[in-house]
């Protein structure tokens, strides 16, 4: 089956009324590879485009929407996703989709690892429930749209011209994020600085090998108005990036530190703040408890996206209203985005006001 094919077949489903809702209900799969307008580099990988898992559940003549972004720093890619989903397929065509909840426990029960995966039937199940109820889903977790943050811009790392270039098409975004964590941080930053004195944020990805040296760049960074740094060291050095807060006055927010609920009590020392995303802690669920543990103990919060579709960023951004930082571009960054969900105007996230995701098909 062709891509369109398959989005817009999935997407007429509800048309089909009582016809549809006569059915054994099914769970479709299919792995879908994104271009992405530019090369995408950061210190894990450089890549052209990234491959993700879509899900479509169908239940009651309602098709819900779930995508899954896998990615190798995770040891997960869009073919183990599948075969992830397809080991419980016997499980969520069985249990009512109303007890969601329940079922999501089970499935990662039941699911070593392979959290994108998770994030694809989570969201699709969701989306079906929302629809199901008549309602967005940021009214289902009692949120109001008109409380998006405004999201960033992402450049990845490249040359100083390319990024010159990037950040001049990024002229409709009021705050950019930049990758940073090699030895061509400086460069980078200074190409941004020569186009544009928007606020920035950065992102090291672990890429910094110690911390005098992220102490040297971080305040560095600092004077060219840098709001925050993202994940200076590797995840597990965690006292030590506890030392560099203490020596740093910028904020420092654990992205790759902090995958899921059970990590953000460890991480309060040494991080000022979380990262959230679906794709790595396995869906909204998850992702809402995580918000909800890290307000608890005083940190700020953020919601971020993989390079993804639509469907991902559409899901993360129905949560946004409860977090201090956006950064929800991964559809942004795509040439073939199947679905069109929530928008950007003026980097404010603009929720869709059908139910559940609220998607519409592209074509």
């Amino acid at each position: 089956m062709k891509r369109r094919t398959f989005f817009q077949s999935a997407a007429a489903v509800p048309l089909a009324g009582a016809l549809e809702g006569a059915r054994a209900p099914s769970l479709e799969t299919r792995i879908v590879r994104l271009k992405l307008e530019h090369t995408w580099t950061t210190t894990m990988s450089s890549s052209e485009y990234r491959d993700t898992l879509y899900a479509a559940y169908t239940r009651d003549g309602i098709t819900g929407h779930g995508e899954g972004a896998p990615i190798v720093r995770y040891k997960e890619d869009a073919a183990s996703a599948q075969k992830a989903v397809d080991s419980v397929r016997a499980l969520l065509l069985a249990a009512p989709p109303l007890e969601f909840a329940k079922t999501m426990n089970q499935v990662f029960g039941r699911v070593p690892g392979e959290w994108a995966a998770k994030a694809a039937i989570d969201i699709a199940l969701m989306d079906w429930v929302g629809q199901k109820l008549g309602i967005p889903l940021y009214s289902y977790f009692g949120l109001d749209p008109k409380d998006t943050p405004l999201t960033t811009f992402s450049i990845g790392i490249d040359t100083p011209e390319i990024t010159r270039q990037k950040t001049r098409e990024a002229e409709a975004y009021p705050i950019l994020k930049v990758k940073v964590g090699l030895a061509t941080d400086e460069p980078t930053i200074e190409a941004v600085r020569s186009v544009t004195h928007k606020p920035l944020r950065v992102d090291a990805n672990e890429g910094w090998k110690d911390k005098e040296e992220a102490v040297r760049k971080i305040n560095w960074l600092e004077k060219q108005g840098v709001e925050f740094i993202e994940q200076p060291l590797a995840a597990d050095r965690i006292e030590d990036t506890r030392w560099i807060r203490s020596r740093v006055h910028m904020p420092i927010i654990a992205d790759e530190a902090c995958q899921h609920a059970s990590d953000i009590p460890k991480l309060r020392e040494a991080y000022d703040g979380v990262n959230i995303k679906l794709d790595k802690s396995g869906g909204l669920l998850e992702a809402y408890r995580m918000i909800q543990i890290a307000k608890a103990l005083g940190m700020k919060t953020m919601l971020g996206c993989m390079v993804s579709s639509s469907v991902s960023v559409t899901a993360a951004a129905h949560l946004s209203p409860l977090v201090d930082y956006a950064d929800l571009d991964g559809n942004l960054l795509i040439a073939n985005d199947p679905f069109r969900g929530v928008r950007v105007d003026k980097g404010k996230l603009v929720l869709p006001s059908r139910p559940g995701l609220g998607l519409t098909p592209v074509g």
